[in-house]
């Protein structure tokens, strides 16, 4: 094969340097230069496909209970004909049903506790076709939810807060009070709690009650719905799509995504993972840049083989492609040799874990505390490109020195004591 000698002498000098104690103690700091890239490329892919299986985990029980988009009135209140506001939206390609809805703050009490919640008006066969929680509780504890039977589900660590069973008589305080001869008198209205449910979101669990949309309408004197609840066919479509519903659907309603209605959590992770991605990096960075040692020293190896080539005609620039080829080559092979580690671990994490946990008799994420028992786990390949390529290029930049030092040798000085 016709591959240039500055590829074979530099992909020897990596093989080479097992024998003899200074050739020895070279190719045992190239080894643990790799080493630590491969580790710390692995630590890279590790971490970001826990983060984004955590990320998922999330984003998939919070969009249980809550729609891909929401609409409401530009002006606060019900929503004038929202039936056509829902026909217009199907229109969107995007779009594959939709609900109404009212929701409102209020106080849900029991004997002396009170809790701050929001009370969500549905009608349960409409609200199945936009939210993965009603569809599952549909047919048992949403059914309970009938026009003028003035019943309520609540989430379940709302329940257990205000110590309520069912079958117990429920407090609904709203916050728009009644004017009388008196004074402001607040508005209160005894549910039936007929149910509870849980959505595995601590935010929803503690802070969401569930009515018929007909008695929250009543309750709080609403002439119909607040809004509309949309499902689009693809989630990670809804930022977008929502953009589109704004401009069809004019300026007399607002259009808010699921991504902008928990912008605060999604900001954070992003951010977060942003960080992680950085302090990480720099580990690879520091075993990157350990390369520069063992050029150094394999250049201070090599003076002798280097003046020969150039004596023999090798011009600078092959003596420096050279050891580019030497750094680079250490630089790919502790890439791989990462990338495989990580993708091994993040892909099996389901089973390392536990099994680290039986072995130390520990569990990293107690039931009883965490709402994820188990450590998810999703590799992407938008986390895993970028990590390769900033990881080549740090291997790369490290060889520049070295083997601009190689290239400057003087054979004359090299070879005068040899």
């Amino acid at each position: 094969m016709n591959i240039p000698y500055e590829w074979q002498i530099g992909w020897r000098y990596t093989r080479a340097g097992r024998s003899g104690r200074r050739n020895g103690f070279i190719s045992f700091i190239s080894g643990i230069s790799m080493l630590g890239i491969a580790l710390g490329v692995a630590a890279l892919i590790i971490v970001l496909s826990v983060m984004n299986g955590f990320q998922s985990e999330v984003r998939d029980r919070m969009l249980s209970v809550i729609a891909h988009i929401e609409v409401f009135d530009a002006a606060g209140g019900a929503l004038p004909d929202w039936q056509a506001t829902a026909s217009a939206a199907q229109r969107n390609p995007l779009v594959v049903a939709a609900a109404p809805f009212v929701a409102a703050q209020a106080l849900v009490g029991r004997g002396d506790e009170l809790r701050g919640a929001v009370v969500r008006g549905i009608e349960p066969a409409a609200e199945a076709q936009v939210t993965d929680l009603a569809r599952r509780l549909r047919d048992t504890t949403l059914a309970t939810l009938q026009p003028g039977q003035w019943n309520i589900v609540l989430g379940s660590e709302l329940a257990r807060m205000l110590s309520a069973q069912v079958g117990d008589k429920v407090t609904i305080v709203a916050p728009s009070g009644q004017v009388t001869p008196a004074g402001v008198v607040p508005r209160l209205k005894q549910f039936t709690l007929s149910g509870t449910f849980d959505a595995g979101h601590f935010e929803y669990d503690s802070a969401l009650a569930l009515v018929h949309i007909d008695d929250a309408a009543r309750l709080f004197r609403l002439e119909g719905p607040t809004g509309v609840q949309l499902r689009l066919s693809d989630v990670q479509l809804a930022r977008g799509a929502a953009g589109q519903l704004a401009v069809e659907l004019g300026s007399a309603v607002i259009v808010r995504d699921w991504t902008r209605t928990n912008r605060h959590w999604f900001d954070a992770v992003q951010i977060e993972k942003r960080l992680m991605f950085i302090i990480l990096t720099l580990i690879v960075a520091v075993a990157a840049f350990n390369l520069v040692s063992t050029l150094v020293m394999t250049v201070t190896d090599k003076r002798a083989d280097i003046a020969i080539l150039r004596t023999l005609g090798a011009s600078p620039r092959s003596v420096m492609g050279i050891f580019i080829v030497q750094g680079a080559a250490a630089g790919i092979i502790g890439t791989l040799a990462g990338v495989s580690l990580g993708l091994a671990v993040a892909l099996n994490i389901d089973v390392i874990v536990p099994a680290i946990e039986r072995a130390l008799g520990v569990a990293f994420l107690p039931g009883s505390i965490y709402v994820i028992s188990r450590m998810p786990s999703q590799p992407l390949a938008s986390d895993i490109v970028p990590i390769v390529l900033i990881s080549l290029a740090l291997s790369f930049a490290a060889t520049l020195y070295p083997s601009w030092r190689a290239s400057r040798v003087n054979p004359a000085e090299a070879l005068r004591y040899e």
